[in-house]
């Protein structure tokens, strides 16, 4: 046996133990989060960073810094939000 099928039956060996296992993922899924919800939320978190920017243009003084940090705070979901949609459509996928 070489390598690349020890490698191969370790892989699947892997997925079959995630797959009985559920997971969060499959918690989220059997709640009965899609995976356009994960998306939506994705592209309104970047909505809202850049409302809370603009906002935060026009504050005075130490108010401004402050809502330019919470601006990059809220954008910094977005990426959470992208990756948990693509997971989810994987078990919608495999469901």
């Amino acid at each position: 046996m070489s390598i690349n099928d020890k490698a191969s039956d370790a892989a699947s060996g892997a997925k079959d133990v995630a797959r009985q296992s559920g997971g969060p993922i499959s918690a989220l899924h059997n709640v009965g989060i899609r995976s356009e919800y994960a998306y939506a939320a994705g592209l309104a978190s970047i909505a809202l960073s850049y409302v809370s920017y603009f906002v935060s243009r026009g504050k005075k003084g130490d108010d401004k810094a402050q809502s330019d940090r919470w601006g990059i705070f809220i954008g910094h979901w977005a990426p959470t939000f992208f990756a948990l949609g693509v997971a989810l459509k994987l078990e919608e996928e495999n469901s």
